[in-house]
């Protein structure tokens, strides 16, 4: 099947949630072709290439999205992401790897996603190389907060946040390295968990 475009998929995607909130039922492809830039018949292959990728469970009729599964049975279908540096700022491009399902009255609410944590800048906080880390997805933090942290130019990095008088500082838990101190940087998420194997 021809590679499909995201942004066509997102578009579906956040219609059929619309749709399912307002009526409580999901859309038909016809439904879904007049609400958005695509014809009917493209609706359908893209519903079943968004089906063959896990994205959404479409049986040729009824279509469930991960907001609707999460309603439906208290439990949150998180994306992974991809990787995080633990360490000097780099520039990584997000790349969705999968889901996993997890409880809500464990985890609760909100939008997350789970990072791959690689480096060793947050050893002290219990986030070690090859730890999965569990971040709600926000914009803002308070001080003392981990963070995902884009500073443009530089790129991504998993560090403690806190602000300072000319800016914020990025604090690695390793008392070997330096604080990174930037005059902005934007928030992505907030580290609430972390993910480990138990060493044999």
């Amino acid at each position: 099947m021809r590679q499909k475009n995201p942004k066509y998929m997102k578009e579906i995607e956040d219609f059929v949630d619309e749709y399912y909130t307002q009526y409580h039922k999901t859309p038909s492809c016809r439904e879904i072709a007049e609400n958005t830039t695509l014809q009917r018949s493209a609706v359908q292959r893209y519903l079943t290439a968004m089906n063959e990728q896990g994205m959404i469970e479409y049986d040729g009729k009824s279509i469930s999205t991960r907001k609707i599964r999460n309603s439906m049975t208290g439990r949150a279908s998180v994306g992974i992401v991809g990787s995080i540096q633990c360490g000097p700022l780099t520039e990584e491009e997000e790349a969705l790897e999968g889901y996993v399902d997890l409880p809500t009255s464990l985890f609760g609410n909100g939008e997350f996603y789970l990072l791959h944590a690689y480096r060793d800048s947050m050893i002290n906080a219990g986030i070690d190389d090859g730890d999965m880390v569990l971040v709600r997805r926000q914009e803002e933090a308070r001080d003392g907060d981990i963070v995902v942290a884009y500073v443009e130019g530089e790129g991504n990095t998993l560090k403690r946040f806190y602000h300072a008088e000319d800016g914020i500082i990025l604090h690695p838990e390793n008392e070997t390295m330096d604080d990174i101190k930037v005059d902005h940087c934007e928030i992505q998420g907030v580290a609430v968990w972390v993910f480990k194997k138990i060493a044999r």
